[in-house]
């Protein structure tokens, strides 16, 4: 059995398939001010046989503080991506925490071409700092 790391995720809900992974930003963040930066790449694909649109999204973040924060808002990165089926979307964008550690999960909100909604989810990664700093 293949195991994923902790800072991926691959999931697959009514047809659709996201694949995430995160990594640190070391020259984007400042420890000493607790800022760390996290980028994340999330690749969605369509193996269903049918259209499917993303209309939204919805993230729960969580930090080792217990710190928890939602984030919803209309699609990713500014689109609405239509994906046929066999087809694929690709984005990466950040998140900053103020600890060293934390994670994210979440759902996409997507709609058929017939105005069906339905949810997918995104597995829950991990975001760190790598352990080993010269």
């Amino acid at each position: 059995m293949h195991e994923i790391p902790l800072n991926q995720s691959d999931i697959l809900t009514h047809g659709i398939r996201v694949q995430t992974e995160s990594y640190f930003i070391p020259e984007r963040s400042a420890p000493m001010r607790g800022l760390y930066l996290f980028g994340y790449t999330i690749n969605i694909i369509n193996e269903g046989d049918s259209p499917a649109k993303l209309l939204s999204r919805h993230w729960h973040i969580n930090d080792i503080l217990g710190n928890s924060e939602e984030v919803q808002g209309d699609g990713i990165v500014g689109e609405q991506p239509h994906l046929l089926p066999g087809q694929s979307f690709e984005y990466s964008s950040f998140c900053p925490l103020p600890t060293y550690k934390g994670s994210m999960s979440g759902t996409y909100t997507m709609q058929r071409d017939d105005e069906t909604e339905f949810d997918v989810a995104v597995g829950p990664f991990q975001l760190f700092m790598n352990q080993v700093m010269n």
